[in-house]
């Protein structure tokens, strides 16, 4: 970490993130969720307490959840965590904290009220804390017929002032025109579209892409595993074991062919005085995206305040979009986007 950064983080403050570039907030897909992160309540809540806290002290105030977060018994479980940390907020830092929660469009979510009582559930769970709601995935491959109604409700929730703005999540080019011709006949602005991005998934940056198109449209683009479930990171050649489980299998499938890609990462982290991880996520911003890592720890969150404080030229993006581009692997695509 630079000198000044490190200075910053150590008074307690974040460096300013240069002009006109997104800032980075906190995905929470990771709290609660015991198959891909073995999450434990007695081991993890006062780390992600103690994460929630820090990353808020260092001006990361946007925190995306979902209904769907947290698996078997623990479904819900993230929002709950927010919400309870939330609860413990003086008055102004409580009102710098930004939440957005995604409700999944399951089958039997049906109408125009198909959102009604998850929203009040997830409403509760986060202690009414709750500034934007997105439709988490587009139902426009198994039930198109599904989604204009869940749609027109959430949207009835925005217009009542149940919750202040409408995102969507996983959507598309050609999607991503008709809801917004859709919300447009209501006179009401799509907020954001959040969609996987990555240097091991870069297709929504191509040139004509969704980053063009939301970037014309006002709508912001959030991006979602920026550091693609850890891999860049760098982790384990700074000595950390491989992890465990289906993440395991996916890192000895790409790490031995992504290490050009990570080279140069490491080298733009050099000259910068960051972590690699933070060239992940500046390359999103770098393009126009929020990024919203999953924090689990303090240094985490310390790690992704860092970035703030700088960006790579225009030359090392270029040189990190042709090796991203040009990789013979990428991560699984979400079954769930829509074209």
């Amino acid at each position: 970490m630079g000198g000044a950064n490190a200075a910053a983080l150590a008074s307690g403050h974040a460096p300013l993130a240069p002009a006109g570039r997104p800032s980075i907030g906190v995905g929470t897909w990771s709290w609660g969720n015991q198959f891909l992160w073995g999450y434990q309540p007695e081991r993890d809540d006062l780390a992600l307490e103690a994460t929630f806290h820090r990353a808020l002290a260092l001006g990361l105030h946007f925190f995306d959840t979902a209904d769907s977060y947290g698996t078997g018994r623990f479904n819900g479980r993230s929002e709950s965590l927010l919400g309870r940390f939330a609860a413990s907020l003086a008055p102004d830092q409580r009102a710098a904290l930004y939440v957005a929660t995604k409700l999944a469009p399951f089958p039997w979510r049906l109408g125009r009220r198909g959102f009604a009582g998850p929203f009040a559930a997830s409403f509760q769970r986060l202690g009414g804390k709750l500034d934007r709601v997105q439709l988490h995935w587009s139902t426009a491959r198994y039930a198109p017929w599904q989604e204009d109604p869940l749609l027109q409700g959430l949207a009835d929730l925005v217009e009542q002032g149940a919750v202040a703005s409408l995102g969507v999540s996983n959507v598309g080019p050609r999607r991503l025109g008709r809801i917004q011709r859709l919300l447009g006949e209501r006179g009401l602005p799509l907020a954001s579209l959040q969609v996987q991005l990555s240097l091991l998934s870069p297709e929504a940056v191509a040139p004509g892409g969704l980053a063009d198109q939301c970037r014309q449209a006002g709508i912001q683009l959030i991006a979602y595993s920026p550091l693609a479930l850890g891999l860049l990171t760098d982790a384990t050649s700074l000595g950390q074991p491989l992890p465990g489980g289906p993440r395991g299998l996916l890192y000895r499938r790409l790490l031995p062919r992504i290490e050009p890609l990570l080279d140069e990462m490491r080298r733009v982290a050099t000259a910068h005085g960051g972590q690699v991880a933070e060239v992940a996520l500046n390359w999103c911003r770098a393009h126009g995206a929020l990024p919203i890592p999953g924090l689990r720890s303090v240094a985490q969150a310390e790690m992704a305040a860092a970035a703030l404080g700088w960006m790579p030229s225009e030359e090392e993006v270029a040189a990190l979009d042709r090796l991203a581009f040009g990789l013979p692997v990428r991560m699984p695509a979400n079954p769930f986007q829509a074209a």
